[in-house]
């Protein structure tokens, strides 16, 4: 088996989402990903509940496929280990604080001083440069400051933050599209890279249909509930049985189809909703059309005659619904991971799958400081130069951690 970047080697300086998330897709893909951490108490998720035998369910979903290395970088000694590793790595990914590792020693151009060709990947909340490069940029802040909030929820109301962690994710995409840009820049002679990936600019970016709508017409986007930007019917419906059903109607032709499902044939000529853009301007007379028809039906019985018409419709199920779905099993979503501590646990996998060789956990998320022997052994450390860094605080030792005696 042979990964696509097998070979590739990641270190990653990263905290909460954007970094590891990021870290692990590569990880997924074949790299030795090294999860630089800080002393005593490491990434700050390894604190976030649930706790399964006191280790972080949120931790271990963002850090499999990776080794930890625990280090102070306050001294001098940690950064020089951070250093040689740099000598021997392929990306460096880091989602601290703009300045926080140029006053460290570890900053892009200082990094790319010690190896040209690094792809050197920085994520934050508003970017490396500009008047707001030092504030702070959490998800939640992220998507107020971004638009995003603006265009959720109903109209008139508070603003509803997504159920998802929305600005994180998509920053730990954009991060890992640099990365792999970055890496193909260096296999064509074109030298390294160093990527200034902003979450608020990714959150922007992903926005398509409401950037693309006020840079051409200078109308703000407004929330809009369960309503589309451009077409309807295009949202969810109650039905009989108190469940909700999406459907989505984007062409006439599956308008047709919607309409006869429904039993409203004589409808499908309206000169109202004979068009795309005309069911749109006229939608609240199709909504007091529609309605009633959908929610005379339970949620079942109407989503078999709508897929059976071929009219994009789904349910909305909770997690668990999502977990015991026939197509969800059949594409093996969740697999069986067996963690040192947490023991047999559950994960949700990559969703990439390659004809052959593609992403595989290799490895559960890492116990802190599990791999910090290890990694300064095959960067030429003896056993007493380890323990002798190990007691003046420079690295912290797996037996360390697990016995809670560090002095860092």
């Amino acid at each position: 088996m042979s990964q696509p970047l097998e070979g590739i080697r990641v270190l990653e300086l990263g905290n909460f989402i954007a970094g590891p998330f990021c870290g692990m897709l590569l990880g997924d893909m074949g790299a030795d990903v090294i999860k630089i951490e800080r002393p005593a108490k490491g990434d700050q998720t390894r604190a976030m509940p649930p706790l399964v035998n006191g280790e972080s369910a949120s931790f271990a979903a963002l850090n499999r496929n990776k080794r930890s290395l625990v280090l102070d970088l306050k001294q001098r000694q940690a950064r020089d280990i951070v250093l040689a590793l740099v000598e021997k790595s392929d990306v460096f990914v880091e989602n601290n604080r703009p300045g926080a590792l140029e006053g460290i020693g570890l900053g892009a151009e200082q990094v790319r001083a010690v190896n040209p060709k690094i792809v050197y990947v920085s994520a934050s909340g508003f970017g490396q440069t500009g008047p707001y490069r030092r504030r702070a940029g959490v998800n939640l802040i992220v998507e107020a400051f971004s638009g995003t909030l603006s265009v959720t929820g109903a109209p008139g109301e508070m603003p509803m933050r997504p159920g998802i962690q929305t600005a994180d994710i998509f920053g730990a995409l954009f991060a890992t599209y640099a990365a792999l840009s970055g890496l193909i820049s260096v296999l064509r002679d074109k030298g390294g890279r160093i990527a200034d990936v902003s979450l608020v600019e990714s959150s922007i970016a992903a926005a398509a249909w409401e950037t693309a709508g006020f840079l051409a017409t200078g109308v703000v986007p407004e929330r809009l509930g369960h309503q589309h930007r451009l077409n309807a019917p295009y949202q969810l419906f109650e039905t009989a049985d108190q469940h909700y059903l999406a459907i989505g109607t984007p062409n006439d032709e599956l308008f047709r189809r919607f309409m006869s499902v429904l039993g409203l044939e004589q409808h499908i000529s309206d000169a109202r909703f004979a068009t795309y853009v005309l069911r749109k301007q006229n939608e609240p007379d199709l909504l007091d059309v529609v309605t009633p028809a959908i929610r005379a039906r339970r949620v079942d019985d109407l989503e078999a005659l709508l897929v059976e018409a071929g009219v994009p419709c789904s349910r909305v199920n909770n997690y668990q619904e999502v977990f015991d779905h026939p197509h969800v099993r059949a594409r093996e979503v969740i697999v069986d991971v067996m963690h040192p501590r947490m023991g047999p646990t559950q994960a949700v996998r990559n969703p990439v799958l390659f004809d052959q060789d593609g992403p595989v956990i290799r490895r559960p998320a890492p116990l802190l400081a599990e791999h910090s022997e290890e990694i300064l052994k095959e960067l030429g450390y003896g056993a007493d130069q380890i323990d002798a860094l190990s007691k003046a605080g420079v690295v912290l030792l797996a037996r360390q951690a697990a016995s809670g005696s560090s002095s860092v």
